[in-house]
């Protein structure tokens, strides 16, 4: 009976067109232990560069100026009063359809932006974002660059995996 289950495997497998050892049979991928462990070297790599980012004067800056705005009484009623007529223009554009009072919230939101746009800490902290994110931006496209040296990522296709019998 074993002999008779072992030749049924072994003629199985010799009824296949193809063998499963081209890396993606059937649509179902295989991995190397090799691709596994360049994994988490790459996880790794990207935490460390992470924390150097983190670290960074850019981050720093706004850290410290997200604390003083938060700590900012002022700057926080600004915040909150914006808010609020953010809602009553959404009010009274689609529930009451009233244009002469969504014109007026509108110049006293600009009004509430100006003051608030006018606090020095406040455009500090906006264009520290801004350097966060031109930091970031550049981070990425380096690392896109840096791969598209070496493949064609965008022209790459992965190839047709010959094609399984059930």
């Amino acid at each position: 009976m074993a002999e008779q289950q072992a030749g049924t495997v072994q003629a199985d497998q010799h009824d296949h067109d193809h063998d499963h050892s081209h890396g993606g049979g059937c649509g179902v991928p295989s991995y190397e232990i090799r691709d596994l462990i360049v994994k988490e070297d790459v996880q790794k790599k990207a935490k460390e560069l992470a924390e150097l980012i983190y670290q960074s004067a850019e981050v720093q800056h706004y850290r410290r100026a997200e604390k003083q705005i938060n700590g900012n009484e002022r700057i926080q009623q600004l915040i909150g009063l914006i808010k609020k007529k953010q809602k009553e223009l959404v009010a009274f554009e689609t529930t009451f359809k009233n244009a002469d009072m969504v014109k007026k919230i509108e110049n006293e939101m600009n009004e509430l932006q100006e003051e608030l746009d006018g606090i020095p800490i406040v455009s500090e902290f906006q264009q520290s974002q801004s350097d966060i994110n031109y930091l970031l931006q550049m981070v990425v496209s380096i690392v896109r660059e840096t791969v598209a040296e070496k493949i064609n990522v965008e022209d790459a296709a992965a190839p047709e995996p010959e094609e399984c019998i059930e």
